[in-house]
C-alpha cells in the first residue's frame, strides 16, 4: 500500500469498520474459498502482503502456518501486533520486500493489488520470495467492477455501467469515513504481469456469497465484484 493513497488518514476508520471479522465481502464471499485453497496443500510459511490490521494473517496462523504480515501503514500494524502479539509484522512495501528469496511456500495478496501503484514490481517481489512449487494466492476486485458504477434511477439501481475498461487509472473512493485511492486496471494487465514472472495459473474463481444479509447477497450476485486466483511458481 502506498503511504500517499489515503491509508494513513483512513486507518482509524478502517479499524473501526473492519472490527475483528471484516466486512461482508470478506466474511461471506472471500474468506471461505481463500481458506479452502490454503487447506488444499501443506503450506508451512505464509506471507500476507498488505496485511493491514492483520485479520487474514491471524486466520492463516489459526490454520497452523507460520505467518508474516507486511504493510506500510504503521497504525494498522500497531493494531495487528496488539491483536496477535505472537505474530510477525513488518513495516514494508510490497514493491521492496525485506525478505529472503524463496523463503515462503505461500504468498497471499488479499485485496491489496488495487492499492499498489507499481503492481508489476510488487508481483515480481512476491514471486521472488516464493519457493519453487509455492503458491501466490490473490483475491482482488474484479476489473469489471472497478471500471463501473451502478446506474441509479431514483433509489433503485437499474443496472451496472462499465466504461473505459481498458484505461488503467487511480480513483479516490470514499465510504464510512474512509478516503482511499484504488486502482482500476484491466484484468489483462494483471494476467500479463503474472505470466511474465513465470507463474502458472492453477485456479480461478468468481466466488458467490455464502450466507449473510439477503440484500447484500442479492447485490453481490448481480455484479462480479471479486475474483480469486492461485498461481504456482514453477
Amino acid at each position: 500500500m502506498d503511504q500517499g493513497n489515503g491509508w494513513d488518514d483512513s486507518a482509524e476508520a478502517w479499524i473501526a469498520d473492519m472490527g475483528d471479522k471484516g466486512d461482508f465481502a470478506r466474511r461471506h464471499v472471500l474468506d471461505a474459498p481463500m481458506l479452502e485453497r490454503v487447506r488444499r496443500k501443506h503450506f508451512r510459511h505464509a506471507l500476507d502482503v498488505g496485511c493491514g490490521e492483520g485479520r487474514f494473517s491471524r486466520m492463516l496462523a489459526a490454520e497452523g502456518l507460520a505467518t508474516t504480515g507486511i504493510d506500510p501503514t504503521r497504525r494498522l500494524l500497531d493494531v495487528a501486533r496488539q491483536r496477535h502479539p505472537e505474530g510477525r509484522y513488518i513495516e514494508a512495501r510490497a514493491e521492496s520486500l525485506p525478505l529472503d528469496t524463496a523463503s515462503f511456500d505461500l504468498v497471499v495478496s488479499y485485496l491489496s493489488l488495487i492499492d499498489i501503484d507499481d503492481f508489476r514490481t510488487a508481483i515480481a517481489e512476491m514471486t521472488r520470495v516464493l519457493r519453487p512449487g509455492g503458491s501466490l494466492l490473490i483475491a482482488n476486485l474484479n476489473s469489471f467492477c472497478t471500471a463501473g458504477r451502478w446506474n441509479a434511477e431514483g433509489q433503485a439501481a437499474s443496472g451496472y455501467l462499465i466504461d473505459n475498461y481498458l484505461d488503467a487509472r487511480a480513483e479516490w473512493v470514499s465510504w464510512r469515513g474512509m478516503l482511499i485511492r484504488n486502482w482500476h486496471r484491466p484484468l489483462s494487465a494483471y494476467m500479463q504481469a503474472l505470466l511474465e514472472c513465470g507463474l502458472r495459473l492453477t485456479h480461478f474463481d468468481e466466488p458467490r456469497p455464502r450466507g449473510g444479509n439477503p440484500d447484500e447477497v442479492a447485490r453481490y450476485r448481480r455484479v462480479p465484484y471479486l475474483h480469486i486466483m492461485e498461481w504456482v511458481r514453477a
